[in-house]
């Protein structure tokens, strides 16, 4: 039961910055990190926009801003990366079964 509440859809508003948005969810645990989401956007966008404003279009600094949070995110991919860690488990396991033989 806890589960299908969970999948029911929820309309949120959300402020980005200047703008209300009104956003649909259809897994009500999503709700706290789109939230996170639009302050970090207007957090970034604030600050892009403190610096370039009238000096760049809305549209580069919403660029500028999108750079930078994707930057964060493929940062943080990139330390989630196992491939190194995978290589390691499966060369030490051909070196142990080649031992036992």
């Amino acid at each position: 039961m806890a589960e299908e509440k969970n999948k029911e859809t929820l309309n949120i508003r959300l402020h980005v910055y200047d703008e209300d948005i009104l956003t649909v969810l259809h897994n009500r645990e999503d709700e706290e990190y789109y939230r996170a989401a639009a302050k970090l956007i207007s957090e970034r966008y604030g600050a892009y926009a403190q610096v370039y404003k009238g000096r760049k279009s809305d549209h580069t600094i919403a660029l500028m801003t999108l750079i930078e949070i994707a930057l964060r995110y493929e940062r943080e991919l990139a330390k989630n990366d196992t491939s190194p860690y995978e290589n390691i488990l499966s060369q030490l396991t051909s070196e142990i079964e080649e031992v036992l033989k």
